[in-house]
């Protein structure tokens, strides 16, 4: 290595110290979904990232989607899928296949993927422990979806028996109710959830976009509730979008610190969020 490379090497860890400092012990919530999770070296670069950030004493929970994955073996049993409002429609053999696929198949490759990389991760569903407890969503009180839920309650004590014990939970957003029928949520929803309840410092969900875009397409960046809400009436913000800025909101107004909305594809880009000064995204705040 010559010596400009050593000094440039030398200058990136020594500008990422001070977030290291200020982030250590603190809690980090990520939504992990889009081309992150199905590109075989984004999921490597997302997996070395939480590895890293945990080694530096961040405590992360990853909350994880899998739409694609389930829809693909929908279509390989031979049953379409149905959707109202950007909701997959969950009958009883659609619920078997979604805890197949979240529970199972992307759950355990997630948490395989960040042990092997020196990681101590734990996957979890919202059975656990009754980590999720869910009722079923009705929308405008009258489209009923099946088996699609809302979240009324996160169990905070086992993810933070998991964190204190130095543990990554992994967590798939199937949620249960009291008399022990599972339901498939929405994760961005879980994860603004648990998000709230553990206090996090940030929320960050993993996205196929480089962030919130104007009507023009410049990035949007610095945003509070006020100016989300002026974006939401003048159509800026719309359709798959709007779920995500909605839980964003409902976090921040809960008492996480801050929300970032970054770009999945980007290799690295949690660190990049993390530990330089640019950021790679959308701050809600």
């Amino acid at each position: 290595m010559t010596d400009r490379n050593v000094h440039v090497v030398a200058d990136i860890l020594i500008a990422a110290l001070p977030y290291i400092q200020r982030y250590q012990g603190k809690t980090i919530v990520i939504k992990y979904g889009g081309n992150a999770m199905l590109e075989g070296q984004l999921k490597s670069s997302f997996a070395r990232d939480l590895v890293l950030m945990h080694l530096v004493g961040i405590k992360p929970i990853i909350v994880h989607g899998g739409g694609p994955q389930i829809g693909e073996l929908l279509h390989r049993v031979g049953k379409e899928s149905h959707f109202i409002d950007g909701m997959r429609v969950t009958d009883d053999e659609t619920m078997a296949i979604v805890e197949m696929v979240l529970g199972g198949s992307v759950n355990k490759e997630i948490v395989s993927r960040l042990n092997s990389h020196g990681g101590k991760a734990i996957g979890l569903t919202g059975k656990d422990a009754s980590l999720i407890q869910a009722e079923k969503l009705i929308i405008g009180g009258t489209e009923d979806l099946g088996h699609v839920g809302k979240v009324t309650a996160i169990n905070s004590e086992v993810l933070r028996f998991l964190s204190d014990g130095n543990y990554i939970p992994v967590i798939a957003p199937v949620g249960v109710d009291d008399d022990g029928t599972s339901y498939n949520i929405n994760a961005d929803v879980v994860a603004s959830r648990v998000a709230e309840v553990m206090q996090a410092e940030k929320l960050i969900f993993l996205t196929n976009t480089i962030g919130l875009l104007d009507k023009d397409g410049v990035l949007l960046t610095g945003l509070n509730a006020r100016r989300v809400d002026e974006l939401i009436k003048d159509g800026t913000i719309s359709g798959g979008m709007l779920p995500k800025i909605s839980s964003a909101l409902e976090a921040v107004a809960a008492g996480v610190n801050r929300v970032h909305i970054i770009d999945g594809r980007v290799n690295h880009a949690l660190l990049l969020e993390l530990f330089t000064d640019e950021g790679v995204g959308t701050l809600i705040e």
